[in-house]
């Protein structure tokens, strides 16, 4: 039996306990429906940290995390025609929806109470090789990287609904707080559409970046006018109530993660009134993937990563929850060399 190296939460804690254990486990085989792919990168994304912290409920012991994958389609299962064999592919965060219940229906798979998630529900991408459903893979953009690519899967897609989300009107004014990977793309997709973006986040280097990239101002604080949208992609539910009130009138916050801490009172004259809205963004749909991706190929993006071998999974994943890094950490997976 062929096998592969991999790393699963064992124990979910915090991070410094080492929740995620090195282990050898079997290559899996792909179900009819599905593809078999070698892995050559993986994003490390912070819900992959909630999951192995205890703050995203296991849905099965000793899962794999990871769902920003990049690979070669390796072998088909025997009710799939394609992608080919050697096709460079993406695996996201949506592994499977029903496709018959109210939401498929709609247009709003991402709301499917049947839904299933790549390192959640089903082994994901710290690891040589995954299973995905064929039609959940995405072709990738010719012109980035395997690192450049990986976190477009999940930081890009999300951060992009996010902004989606946020109801941004043509030329406005987009608050972003909090500043890793997914902000850092979804930033670069408001600018090219004419956005003005401010920029709140507590790392000098994370505010450097924005500037960069072409933020109009990145404080520690707060913006330096009125809001017409914002994004809180930083998990922390007491920057709800500043983010609020730093919109202008009509504007909307949206909070793109999957996990937030406590949110503390709000008061309605300050926060909610003059019509500011605040909405969620659970998962995304396949046409949110598909059309990101094609504006990331039409808009070359930069994307700012921090690459680690396999073997390091437990290092990235820690410097991940100390913010030791901007941007993406990547995985090398396809590198010999785990011990």
């Amino acid at each position: 039996m062929e096998t592969m190296t991999a790393w699963r939460v064992e124990r979910p804690g915090p991070v410094a306990t080492h929740p995620l254990r090195k282990v050898s486990l079997p290559v899996p085989e792909p179900a009819a429906d599905e593809v078999l792919i070698r892995i050559r990168t993986c994003a490390v994304c912070r819900t992959d940290l909630h999951l192995a912290e205890g703050d995203l409920a296991p849905r099965h012991p000793g899962t794999v995390p990871g769902h920003e994958v990049v690979g070669t389609v390796e072998r088909l299962g025997e009710a799939v025609s394609g992608p080919p064999v050697g096709t460079r592919v993406g695996v996201a965060w949506l592994r499977w929806t029903c496709g018959q219940c109210k939401y498929c229906l709609r247009g709003a798979e991402n709301l499917c109470p049947y839904s299933r998630y790549t390192g959640w529900d089903a082994d994901g991408g710290y690891a040589q090789y995954c299973a995905a459903p064929a039609d959940y893979v995405y072709r990738l953009p010719d012109a980035y990287s395997d690192d450049e690519v990986a976190p477009l899967l999940c930081a890009g897609i999300i951060g992009f609904r996010a902004l989606r989300r946020s109801e941004l009107p043509h030329g406005g004014r987009l608050g972003i707080y909090g500043f890793g990977a997914s902000a850092h793309l979804a930033a670069q997709v408001a600018i090219a559409e004419g956005a003005t973006v401010h920029v709140v986040t507590r790392g000098e280097a994370a505010r450097e970046l924005a500037l960069s990239l072409g933020a109009a101002s990145a404080s520690a604080t707060e913006p330096p006018e009125p809001l017409d949208a914002a994004i809180l992609f930083a998990p922390v539910g007491t920057l709800v109530p500043p983010a609020l009130a730093a919109l202008d009138r009509g504007g909307t916050l949206a909070i793109a993660g999957i996990h937030l801490t406590g949110i503390p009172p709000l008061n309605y004259a300050e926060h909610l009134f003059q019509e500011r809205r605040l909405v969620s963004v659970t998962a995304n749909t396949r046409d949110d993937g598909r059309e990101f991706l094609d504006i990331a190929a039409r808009h070359r993006l930069r994307v700012t990563t921090t690459a680690y071998p396999l073997a390091e999974a437990d290092r990235a994943l820690a410097d991940l929850a100390a913010d030791r890094f901007s941007g993406a950490a990547v995985l090398h997976c396809a590198e010999d060399g785990v011990s």
